[in-house]
């Protein structure tokens, strides 16, 4: 690094806030870049120091052990620090972040990175009598309720992803109670023909009853309430319909979307601030196609993309515009089973798909695969740029 550069970044404070799928991938990124260029402190900010595996909460919510991820463990040896606690506050004019009301932290780059969770604050009843999978302490919050239940009739809400993979894992591993998912579309509805009749075809299997085209409108102690009066009779909901971001983001006077989200540049930079990026389930990073839903599949390179562009920024350089195209949709139906659809990059559904216990284990290699991806870029930060996609590897644009 030249002088002009070591003057540029030297004590230069970066804060992440969040160590989801994006976060770690953020610091992780530029913990190694910055150790090896004598570059910007890294400081990272999470609830927890364990790495929660979303890809596997609906596991854990069926009593199903998983591995303990020490972030700590993860950052040793890069130099970067982690401080855990809860971020209550963020004042972007001071440049400082408050933790669990009674610690201020300052900054000079903030990459937030706080995500998202499902939605229990738009439909009366789901805050008091729903269980969500947001966490490992609200799934295994469900994993004991589950355990005691016996028989009974689990009501999972909403027929996306979240609730095909939880549906399918209660029916398998509690056989003796009665799963109902519930949701105003078809399961399946987004993937090609085969790939839709193939996963609908599994949830039969598995004993689990569709309501489809229902909304729900209100949770109440043993049942939910559907638009037009129906009800359906549940001992246990599970709520996973829909998401919402944290309020911080707007609170700090931050530019957001309709829902929240951080609104950013092409290169993941704020919009209204230009020292905060934002990463993942957080941002509403704008393509030529629409506006990125969150994922792993997307988060972490929207993570190692936004690490890239604050040093290329401290270096004097223009930061390069994101670019990221999907690839595929890996969805387990328990444990043996599964489905895989293969995508475009705009997320349409490609003629390719996977079936039974190959895309079980396809899927399992793709929830596998983050944590060693972070161990990887911790010793090579280079192998960052590249991800694995189906057998070959695709570079991001966020290479320098």
């Amino acid at each position: 690094m030249n002088a002009r550069e070591n003057s540029t970044t030297a004590g230069h404070h970066v804060v992440v806030l969040g160590a989801g799928y994006a976060g770690m991938a953020a610091a992780v990124q530029l913990a190694a870049r910055s150790g090896r260029r004598n570059g910007p402190a890294v400081t990272l900010v999470n609830a927890q120091d364990t790495f929660t595996e979303r890809l596997r909460l609906h596991m854990t919510a069926t009593g199903q052990e998983v591995a303990e991820l020490s972030i700590p463990e993860m950052l040793e040896g890069t130099g970067a620090a982690f401080v855990r606690g809860w971020v209550t506050a963020v004042d972007t004019d001071a440049r400082t972040v408050r933790i669990d009301d009674d610690r201020v932290l300052g900054y000079d780059t903030l990459v937030y990175g706080l995500g998202s969770v499902a939605d229990t604050a738009g439909v009366p009843g789901v805050e008091d009598h729903a269980y969500t999978v947001n966490g490992p302490e609200d799934a295994e919050a469900l994993a004991d309720r589950l355990a005691r239940l016996g028989t009974g009739t689990v009501a999972v809400v909403g027929s996306g992803l979240t609730g095909v993979e939880s549906a399918a894992e209660i029916a398998e591993r509690h056989p003796g109670l009665d799963v109902v998912l519930v949701g105003r579309h078809e399961p399946g509805a987004t993937m090609n023909p085969r790939a839709g009749a193939y996963l609908r075809s599994a949830l039969d299997r598995l004993g689990v009853r569709v309501r489809s085209a229902a909304e729900v409108v209100k949770v109440l102690p043993g049942s939910v309430e559907l638009a037009g009066g129906e009800s359906v009779a549940a001992d246990v909901v599970l709520w996973t319909s829909g998401t919402r971001v944290s309020p911080l983001a707007a609170a700090a006077g931050l530019a957001v979307d309709e829902r929240g989200r951080v609104v950013t540049d092409a290169s993941l930079r704020s919009e209204s601030h230009p020292d905060v990026y934002a990463v993942g389930d957080a941002a509403a990073i704008r393509m030529g196609r629409g506006v990125l839903h969150g994922t792993c599949q997307s988060g972490m390179p929207s993570g190692v993309h936004a690490a890239l562009s604050v040093l290329r920024a401290l270096e004097g350089k223009r930061p390069k515009p994101f670019r990221f195209g999907y690839y595929h949709t890996p969805v387990s139906l328990g444990r043996n089973d599964g489905v895989v659809q293969f995508t475009r990059p705009d997320d349409s559904p490609r003629r390719i798909c996977l079936t039974g216990r190959v895309a079980a284990r396809y899927k399992e290699t793709v929830t596998a695969s983050p944590w060693p991806t972070y161990g990887r870029m911790k010793k090579m930060p280079a192998s960052g740029v590249f991800w694995p996609r189906g057998g070959r590897s695709t570079r991001t644009r966020a290479a320098r």
